[in-house]
């Protein structure tokens, strides 16, 4: 399996917008039309004062999942326009890690 994590954050007054976004795209994408390989999703939010901290950490099967996903280059970001609207910044390189153990 491998894991990707992905960094971006809001102003502020932005973070519900944007977790309302990613909850959009969640249902009515990853979970209603899911792509082969694709096995879940994790938002995480944190308040760090004068900007909002947003990772997702996505699951995959293999890296013909993360591809199907990302594309050529899997480690690319993937940033809808709608989700840039409302991001005052995000890494434009995403981070994979295939799970070389897992525990209950």
């Amino acid at each position: 399996m491998i894991v990707r994590f992905w960094h971006g954050w809001t102003a502020p007054a932005d973070a519900d917008a944007y977790q309302a976004f990613l909850a959009r795209e969640i249902a009515d994408g990853f979970l209603t039309d899911p792509a082969p390989g694709f096995r879940g999703i994790e938002v995480l939010r944190r308040d760090d004062g004068d900007e909002v901290a947003f990772v997702t950490v996505m699951r995959f099967a293999d890296w013909a999942a993360v591809r199907a996903f990302a594309g050529d280059d899997p480690e690319r970001a993937v940033v809808p326009t709608a989700a840039r609207e409302l991001l005052a910044r995000f890494d434009a390189r995403a981070a994979h890690y295939e799970v070389a153990e897992r525990h209950p």
